[in-house]
């Protein structure tokens, strides 16, 4: 998602270096700093080298080699975030100096959140192999903040919050999502996705300037889901109940799931949001989604961009 007022353009530039394929292009916000890495069939695009590229210059302005395979890179005006296998690199964005490096539980798909915010600077990273535990560094600080059991699978996906207040987690069997309070480890929502498991590709909040009280996931299903963090989570029911601890499946019953899938209904108090998504396909899609003053919602398809025919008619 993106802010509602927000421009969109839709442009193209193009990296003169030798031909092949990228698998990470990671831009910095919306400046001209690119991190990509290649998918190793090439020598000059080897999975384990990360190159830092000027866009606007089209000069290549540092190159980073690792002993393993680059799976994710993530960055902000401070940290540059380097994912592996095994270990995870954090470096001073400017000086490119290493300043700290993690080693994790194996991490083939290079899981990773991170926030962009410099006053939240938050990194999770799966804790285990066997269930949705997840620890979340201080990548300012260099220092861990906490660690969350969020599932009983193993992670699938976990998105921060851009001010790095608020982290959702969904695990390999997808029909859960659970929202968690980053500043002391606490859950605040979880959402049953559905019935049956499915793939959860994606998690997104609402930019910081809307605040996080709207979450989207997408899925194999073919649905995205919008959840509402908008209202307070609601209370247990008094008594016995509500004083001892039961397992995970009586609590996900007793949690609010105020949820709505695409082109149906509304998270309260939400007036205008504009929800951006690229599909497999390679079709850029813009939906506009409304609230009226009777609180009635209304998803509207406003732009429709194909990224693969664009990029083919500019070829000579």
């Amino acid at each position: 998602m993106k802010d509602p007022g927000a421009s969109f353009p839709v442009s193209k530039c193009q990296v003169p270096r030798a031909c092949g394929v990228f698998i990470i292009v990671e831009m910095l916000f919306s400046s001209s700093l690119l991190a990509i890495v290649g998918d190793g069939e090439q020598p000059s695009l080897s999975p384990r080298r990360l190159c830092l590229f000027n866009t606007v210059t089209g000069v290549a302005l540092e190159e980073l080699n690792f002993l393993t395979s680059i799976l994710a890179v993530r960055m902000n005006k401070k940290r540059l975030i380097v994912i592996l296998q095994e270990k995870t690199f954090v470096y001073d964005i400017n000086s490119l100096k290493i300043l700290d490096t993690i080693d994790t539980v194996p991490n083939p798909k290079g899981l990773c959140a991170f926030s962009p915010s410099l006053d939240g600077s938050f990194l999770a990273l799966p804790a285990s192999t066997t269930k949705g535990s997840l620890l979340v560094y201080n990548v300012s600080d260099l220092c861990l903040h906490c660690e969350i059991d969020a599932h009983r699978s193993p992670l699938a996906v976990l998105s921060l919050s851009s001010g790095g207040t608020h982290i959702a987690t969904a695990s390999e069997q997808g029909t859960m999502i659970r929202v968690h309070l980053v500043s002391d480890a606490t859950k605040s929502y979880s959402f049953r996705r559905g019935s049956y498991s499915s793939n959860i590709f994606s998690l997104s909040f609402a930019p910081a300037a809307e605040l996080p009280d709207i979450l989207l996931a997408t899925s194999s299903s073919g649905s995205v889901h919008v959840f509402s963090l908008g209202s307070p989570p609601n209370q247990r029911s008094s008594g016995l109940l509500g004083s001892i601890k039961v397992p995970h499946t009586i609590n996900d019953a007793l949690d609010p799931a105020q949820h709505c899938i695409l082109h149906h209904a509304v998270p309260a108090g939400v007036r205008r949001a504009t929800i951006s998504m690229i599909t497999y396909g390679g079709y850029f899609l813009e939906y506009g989604y409304n609230v009226n003053h009777q609180n009635k919602s209304s998803w509207t398809l406003e732009r429709e961009f194909n990224l693969l025919a664009a990029e083919t008619s500019s070829l000579p």
